[in-house]
């Protein structure tokens, strides 16, 4: 019986690329492998947030939501005003979002109310 493919097939050789660096590809790997084997691993390095924007950590309660919900409702507005350029499916979606938008600002109203400001 004549067999097709040689024992063992030949395989062509991968050319090394100088420009890899062996050391970040061994780190790309060890990520690569901790990701699916060991996610306990990638835990260790703490988050480090972005700091290109940020709200001042003593910022009270009742200025921080004040400044939601303006944002809010600006937002409400520009996605009506969107909405009106809008026909079909597409008017209809803009209109669901800018729904989401006002309840999510009359939930800031609310509890804006509720804050007992300091004096």
């Amino acid at each position: 019986m004549f067999k097709i493919t040689p024992n063992p097939p030949a395989t062509d050789s991968i050319p090394h690329d100088p420009a890899l660096d062996p050391q970040k590809l061994k780190e790309a790997a060890d990520r690569a492998l901790n990701y699916y084997l060991n996610p306990a691993a990638l835990k260790e390095t703490p988050r480090k947030p972005s700091t290109l924007f940020c709200i001042t950590p003593g910022a009270d309660h009742e200025t921080l939501l004040a400044n939601a919900c303006e944002s809010m409702a600006s937002a409400s507005v520009m996605a009506s005003d969107f909405a009106d350029g809008m026909m079909g499916a597409q008017r209809s979606k803009m209109l669901a979002l800018q729904q989401i938008i006002m309840l999510g600002e009359l939930a800031v109203n609310r509890m804006l109310d509720n804050v007992d400001p300091q004096s």
